[in-house]
Parts: C-alpha cells; sequence; structure tokens
C-alpha cells in the first residue's frame, strides 16, 4: 500500500479519475444522494489530497482543506471515503490518524473540523473528535459537525 498526500496540480490525470470515481461511487451511487462533489474545492492551492493505492486502485481518500479554505482559523477534513471492496479492514482508523498526522505537519495548531454522517459519530469521538451544535440535514443525510483540538 502506497500514501499519498498531493495537490490537485500534483495528482496525475489517472489519479484525478480514481479519485472522483471513488468519491461519487459512494457519495452519489451509494448513498443514493445526488450532490454537486466537483464544488470547486478540489482546485483550491491550500487543498491537499490523501490518498491510499494498492496495486495501482484507489481504496481510500480525503480531502484535507488547510486555514482560510473554509475558515480563516480552522482546518477541515472531508470527502472521506473507503472503497467498498476495502472496508472492514481498519482502513478508515488508519486514513483518518493519517488525515490527522498530514494536517498537524502541514498546518500544526490549528483546530480540525469535520461535517460527519451521524451514523459514524461514535468513530470519530473515538479519535478526539467532540459535536458541535445540533445535527443537521446536508444533502438529505443527517450531519453533525464536529472539532478535534490539535495543540502545537
Amino acid at each position: 500500500m502506497r500514501w499519498q498526500c498531493a495537490s490537485f496540480t500534483e495528482l496525475s490525470p489517472v489519479e484525478l479519475y480514481q479519485m472522483l470515481a471513488l468519491r461519487c461511487a459512494v457519495f452519489v451511487v451509494e448513498q443514493d444522494c445526488a450532490y454537486q462533489d466537483l464544488d470547486g474545492l478540489d482546485l483550491n492551492p491550500g487543498v491537499r489530497h490523501l490518498n491510499l493505492w494498492q496495486q495501482g486502485k484507489l481504496i481510500a481518500t480525503a480531502r484535507l482543506l488547510g486555514p482560510g479554505v473554509q475558515a480563516a482559523d480552522q482546518v477541515w477534513i472531508g470527502r472521506v471515503v473507503v472503497a467498498a471492496e476495502a472496508r472492514g479492514q481498519g482502513l478508515a482508523r488508519e486514513l483518518m490518524q493519517s488525515a490527522l498526522a498530514e494536517v498537524q505537519a502541514i498546518w500544526p495548531g490549528y483546530p480540525v473540523r469535520l461535517s460527519a454522517q451521524t451514523y459514524v459519530c461514535d468513530f470519530y469521538r473515538s479519535l478526539g473528535f467532540v459535536p458541535l451544535g445540533n445535527e443537521y440535514l446536508e444533502d438529505g443525510i443527517p450531519h453533525q459537525e464536529m472539532e478535534l483540538r490539535c495543540s502545537a
């Protein structure tokens, strides 16, 4: 397995295609949710894409949004996906631990936020995230904003 943390412009066309295809397969097809995945943020120079490759195939990905992308004083993690065929192997935890390590290395000291689908809130709690505010609907799916405070 190989980890990759890259900006949009550092991704090859094949890598980009696989990343967008995986996100679409899970968020649009599997979860039956019509939404605009291509929201313009992937192109932002303050965004990194964390990808896990196995034998040339993308099996997990997350989008890391640096300070100033969503909010001046926060880092966000989003588009967290593990391919259906790779689930049940602890890769979601490994993906999030790698994402948090990258965030700390690139943007140390910033609080990290995410918008969690409520059915996985306990998973994010196990990583140290705490809920903020009330549950809300995003694209018809219940979500909960969560935060992890990082030390510098």
